[in-house]
């Protein structure tokens, strides 16, 4: 059973779908299952992925790892997403952008966030 804002990829073709309807069925492209991506957390090697959320005058920027994450040609990261009450808002990064993205949304202390990204070569990642 799939839940809403899961990620999914197709291995044979790369295609990536988030759910936003949760249902029973199985997700196939190109003939075979989509992999369900699991949510990282905790850093491995040199680069690093871990979203890190910062408060700014115009919202909430989110700046990929520690130390910042490639943007080259074939190691970058796709997309960052954040996910404040219920409502998802994502940004789109190409090679040689910076990684990271500021969200002009003004946010309660006591709302539910959470942010993800998306790196080409290491998944999905989370804060």
């Amino acid at each position: 059973m799939t839940k809403i804002n899961e990620i999914y990829r197709c291995n044979v073709c790369g295609n990536i779908v988030e759910m936003v309807h949760a249902g029973v069925g199985e997700l196939i492209c190109c003939g075979q299952p989509m992999e369900l991506l699991i949510e990282r957390q905790t850093d491995v090697g040199p680069e690093k992925h871990i979203p890190i959320i910062e408060n700014t005058k115009k919202g909430i920027k989110v700046k990929v790892g520690e130390v910042p994450h490639p943007m080259e040609e074939n190691h970058y990261i796709e997309w960052v997403e954040l996910i404040i009450d219920g409502k998802t808002y994502r940004e789109f990064l190409e090679p040689g952008d910076d990684p990271e993205v500021e969200f002009n949304l003004n946010i309660s202390e006591d709302s539910d966030l959470k942010v993800r990204e998306y790196c080409n070569i290491h998944g999905l990642w989370h804060s």
